[in-house]
Formats: C-alpha cells, sequence, structure tokens
C-alpha cells in the first residue's frame, strides 16, 4: 500500500544544563544552531508539517521556532503539555486523534520517549542504514521520517516505514 501519510519525529536540539526548573531549559548556542541545520535538512527533503505537535517545554518550542524559520514554514504549531512527560502511549494517543485530512505530522518532544517511539514504530523495512542508526540512540536534534500506510488512528508498533533517519549538526 502506498503511504497515506508522513511522520516526523524530533528530539529536541541541545539545552543548557540548568534553569529555574527542567521545562524552562533553553537551547544551547549549538543547540540554536543544530536546530536550523535540521530546518535546512528538512526543506531539502521536500517536508512541510500540516500539523506541529510540540512540548510546552522552552527547548522544544525554541527548537520549533528555528526549525520552521530555517524551512521556511508557516504552520502554527500546537503546543502541547501532555508531551511534556509523555510515554510512548500518550504520543501514540495523540497521533491517533490525528484529523485524517493531514498528510504531514510533526512532533518535536523529549527523550528517552521519542526515541523509545522511533523504535516501536519502525517496521524494519526502511533503508539498512537509517534503521541501523536508528537503534543506535537517539541524541539531540535527531529527525526521523516514517511513510504511514495506515490511518493516524492505526498507527502503532511497527507500522511505519523508515524514510530518513539524521542527526542535525552544525559543523
Amino acid at each position: 500500500m502506498d503511504s497515506l501519510h508522513r511522520l516526523v519525529i524530533i528530539r529536541h536540539a541541545k539545552a543548557e544544563g540548568y534553569a529555574a526548573s527542567d521545562a524552562e531549559r533553553v537551547l544551547a548556542p549549538r543547540g540554536r544552531e543544530d536546530a536550523k541545520v535540521a530546518g535546512t535538512r528538512l526543506a531539502e527533503l521536500g517536508i512541510t508539517p500540516d500539523v506541529a505537535l510540540v512540548s510546552t517545554a522552552a527547548r522544544t518550542r525554541e527548537t520549533w521556532q528555528l526549525i520552521a524559520e530555517a524551512a521556511g514554514w508557516s504552520t502554527t504549531p500546537e503546543f502541547d503539555e501532555a508531551l511534556y512527560g509523555a510515554d510512548e502511549d500518550t504520543i501514540l494517543d495523540l497521533i491517533a486523534a490525528t484529523d485524517e485530512s493531514v498528510a504531514t505530522l510533526l512532533v518535536i518532544g523529549h527523550n528517552p520517549t521519542v526515541g523509545m517511539l522511533a523504535q516501536l514504530l519502525d517496521d524494519g523495512d526502511g533503508p539498512a542504514e537509517a534503521v541501523d542508526s536508528l537503534v543506535l540512540g537517539y541524541p539531540t536534534s535527531a529527525v526521523t521520517v516514517f511513510d504511514i500506510a495506515v490511518p493516524w488512528a492505526r498507527v502503532g508498533p511497527g507500522s511505519a516505514t523508515l524514510r530518513a533517519f539524521e542527526v542535525a549538526r552544525a559543523d
């Protein structure tokens, strides 16, 4: 079956180590540069999200802003507090609630959840190098692009084909 949807999962860029609270941690200088690289790369891949679900933490909001600016997107993000402390099931519930008219859904969240979610969704049919890289870890600024051949409500373990896995780094 051809892809019905595209799902992009991103771990926020590198954040400062300390702030008044974990949710208030902003991006480190390296993180700001890496987020811009991620946006440029996503634009090169021809990806524009119809819907962007972003954790309410400062570092994820800033990651979104820099990626969107670098990619030239005008998508208005949906900042969702549930993504801050989410587990994989919570994110799957958010994905399942996505309207079928949405072709491309982007999620920016936190590890270990987003890395575990990406591994959980992978059906193993993507490029071997990308699949191998995915299981080695999910560092800051990791970006995974999946093709989804089922309705959003049926997205679950092994239901997504990995198309790209990259870790955005400014040189």
